[in-house]
């Protein structure tokens, strides 16, 4: 493993410890030339899947890619990386049970959403605007009315 802050190869592990799904391994390394301590994660490589784009395209799936629209959306909202990584852990592994070895880009995108829509309402309305490519005030507005619908109905249902 090569040191982040030096290049140096050689390092030694420190501490190991395994996550609470026991899907991933976290190791504390420590560089053996600048002494340096970095953090690597090691998890089972699995089959790709692919994303089929609009244009008929494949791209294999990027988590980071993912990660980081999501991040956008949610940015300056009281939602923590941790229940993003969650969401994406939950999301592969639904990948990896259903051997999902393509899936469209709609359905990537409509399961992001739907996520997003229980998570924080403003991350929600911020990722549909560009996701689903509203291309005016009106499409915005009709988006909004169908959340403050939904959530009339929830409150009514819950009362």
């Amino acid at each position: 493993m090569k040191c982040p802050f030096c290049g140096h190869v050689d390092n030694k592990v420190v501490d190991s410890r395994v996550s609470k799904d026991a899907s991933v391994i976290r190791r504390r390394r420590q560089c053996l030339d600048c002494g340096q301590r970095f953090t690597t994660y090691e998890r089972v490589e699995e089959l790709e899947t692919y994303v089929i784009k609009k244009d008929g395209s494949r791209e294999v799936y990027d988590r980071n890619k993912v990660k980081g629209g999501i991040i956008k959306a949610l940015q300056k909202r009281p939602v923590s990386i941790t229940v993003v990584e969650e969401f994406l852990d939950g999301l592969e592994a639904q990948f990896q049970e259903q051997n999902l070895r393509e899936i469209p880009a709609k359905d990537l995108g409509e399961m992001v959403i739907n996520w997003l829509r229980g998570v924080d309402d403003v991350a929600y309305v911020r990722f549909a605007s560009v996701y689903r490519e509203f291309r005016d005030v009106q499409e915005f507005m009709h988006e909004l009315e169908s959340l403050i619908a939904a959530r009339k109905d929830n409150s009514k249902n819950q009362s």
